[in-house]
């Protein structure tokens, strides 16, 4: 007679062929077989037990992002499985392989409108690359495995709908294999030298030109720096990318548009050729000036030319074209455009560090970054929450080529800076880990604090607590519209989390910062948890996407308003270094 194993074991088993320890869910009836097979496997695989399905998911989303591995998130049949939707479009706009089992009724019950039962198909067609529901017990192991395959080929979310009977069922140990000792990533073919000496031909002719980066380059800092400084070419990058070049860096401009840097949006409006390497930033039809020169790389042909005209398209890894273009290149002679960038970095970090350095109540966000900074050990993961936080760690976290900063970037989901944080501290435990979230944000997942705690998570939670959701704000004085709906009740989030087991402190004034984050240091190097909330004044961060500094375009009295509200007396615009050169 020959030998069998349960359908659901050997499915975990699969799981854990393609390096997964940990799964993120929140039990349910139509996953109860699913959680005994994971019971089965609990020496070799960890179930992490979340409050909310959506925080499960994200924290699936996250894994990849931050480790480069796939992560797994359960939901139950019916609402555990639209609260997975979240981190499934997450997954999709950024990019990133996950997988997601969803529960469905055992067979027997389905399409007689059984008890949480819905068509759960149609409702992942959009956002999966791969989403197919299991219709019998042998095949429930090579679904799964497929579903990994193709979420790492095609880099997206795959969703698995197991009828809750097939993951319980006995079948042939024999003929089930994983293919995880396959996976293999493309190699595209190393760029040709008449591509590269047609981008370094576009470039030796222009007069203004800057580089863009995006996480497609995440292994290539050391490339894109001597290239910049070679062809005296600023850079700048996406968002996302913001951990890949270290913010030392003299010519690093930072990120356009609102979460943003100063530097990189006036650059833009002035380049005459872009270099735009390993990126789909959405906003490029917006901020790329039509007339502008463009040469892009990338390994996916479905990006070229998406953003902007291409004058030099080259399909390739970013890393073997940056190495070429370095080992093809000739030393530009010093650049009047570069020295102004470089000029333009510096007096931006001195606006930067002197908010900062504020020592003032009522206390203002940026005194709170310098204590991050301060406190960061040199290889500290951040995960960045949705809203203006965003927009002041993209600007003030100091990274260093060590550092991680991830976000969800594309779908800009509120909630994700704790299921980051989560994913981060599991994929490394021993490093420091930060969750940066605002009020707004946080009280989306505050329950799932108590999930940090169970697990022995020691993150360090800090809360912006300015009373709105400030991001919101912004966009309705821009488009001239009274405020409305954007006012939050203020909550004590250390109460909250001391209610969850988790150490609160709460900052209301400057002489409690600087104690505040050093406590919280400990509580964490303990291997606790900890919160601060951090109460801060209700201030709009500058609006680097509508500057009022250029005296060609605005007057006297409009730059003093705008430099006023801003604490920017001594902030110049681009215009004046490029001036100072020439």
């Amino acid at each position: 007679m020959s030998e069998t194993i349960n359908s659901g074991v050997a499915m975990v088993q699969t799981l854990e062929s393609w390096g997964v320890n940990h799964v993120y869910g929140l039990p349910g009836g139509t996953v109860n077989n699913l959680m005994y097979a994971l019971d089965a496997e609990k020496d070799n695989i960890n179930f992490i037990h979340v409050r909310h399905e959506e925080v499960g998911a994200m924290a699936a989303s996250a894994d990849y992002k931050i480790a480069g591995q796939i992560g797994v998130a359960i939901g139950s049949a019916g609402p555990g499985a639209t609260h997975l939707l979240q981190g499934i479009y997450d997954a999709k706009m950024d990019k990133v392989p996950a997988l997601y089992l969803v529960g469905q009724s055992p067979q027997s019950d389905m399409n007689f409108d059984a008890f949480q039962e819905m068509d759960e198909d149609p409702l992942f067609q959009d956002g999966a690359v791969y989403a197919r529901t299991v219709t019998t017990a042998v095949s429930l192991p090579h679904v799964v495995d497929e579903a990994i395959r193709r979420a790492y080929a095609y880099h997206g979310p795959a969703v698995v709908i197991i009828p809750n009977d097939l993951a319980g069922k006995e079948i042939p140990a024999e003929g089930n294999y994983s293919s995880a000792n396959a996976h293999r990533y493309n190699h595209l073919a190393a760029p040709n030298d008449q591509d590269i000496k047609s981008a370094l031909s576009l470039i030796a002719e222009a007069k203004r030109p800057v580089m863009f980066v995006g996480v497609g380059t995440k292994n290539d800092a050391d490339a894109i720096m001597e290239l910049s400084t070679k062809l005296q070419m600023p850079v700048m990058t996406s968002a996302i990318a913001k951990d890949i070049i270290p913010s030392d860096f003299e010519a690093l401009l930072g990120s356009s548009m609102r979460v943003a840097s100063k530097p990189a949006n006036e650059a833009l409006t002035k380049t005459d050729l872009i270099l735009f390497v390993g990126s789909d930033l959405p906003f490029g039809q917006i901020e790329f000036r039509p007339e502008v020169k463009f040469i892009q790389i990338d390994s996916n042909p479905a990006k070229l030319g998406k953003r902007h005209h291409a004058d030099v398209a080259i399909l390739t890894d970013a890393s073997e074209a940056l190495a070429k273009l370095v080992a093809l290149s000739t030393p530009a002679p010093k650049s009047d455009w570069y020295a102004a960038n470089v000029a333009n970095v510096a007096n931006w970090w001195q606006y930067l560090n002197h908010l900062m350095d504020r020592t003032d109540d009522p206390m203002r966000v940026e005194p709170a970054f310098k204590q991050l900074n301060r406190i960061a050990d040199p290889d500290a993961i951040f995960s960045i929450d949705v809203g203006q936080v965003d927009q002041n760690a993209v600007r003030m976290l100091r990274m260093n080529g060590q550092r991680r900063w991830f976000t969800s970037g594309l779908f800009a989901t509120m909630g994700f800076g704790l299921p980051g944080a989560l994913a981060a501290a599991l994929q490394y435990p021993g490093r420091q880990v930060f969750n940066l979230t605002g009020d707004g944000a946080f009280s989306m997942i505050m329950q799932d604090l108590i999930t940090e705690r169970r697990y022995h998570l020691p993150i360090i939670n800090v809360v912006f607590s300015n009373d709105v959701l400030g991001f919101i704000q912004d966009e309705q004085e821009d488009e001239h519209h009274e405020f409305f709906g954007i006012d939050l009740n203020s909550m004590d989030f250390a109460q909250i989390a001391e209610a969850q087991g988790v150490k609160g402190i709460t900052v209301t004034k400057m002489s409690e910062l600087e104690a505040a984050f050093d406590q919280a240091n400990e509580v964490a190097q303990s291997g606790s948890p900890v919160l601060i909330n951090i109460h801060i004044l209700d201030e709009r961060p500058i609006p680097v996407e509508h500057l009022q500094l250029d005296p060609s375009q605005f007057s006297a009295d409009q730059i003093n308003a705008f430099k006023k509200r801003y604490l920017a007396e001594d902030l110049q615009p681009l215009s004046y270094f490029l001036d100072q050169q020439n």
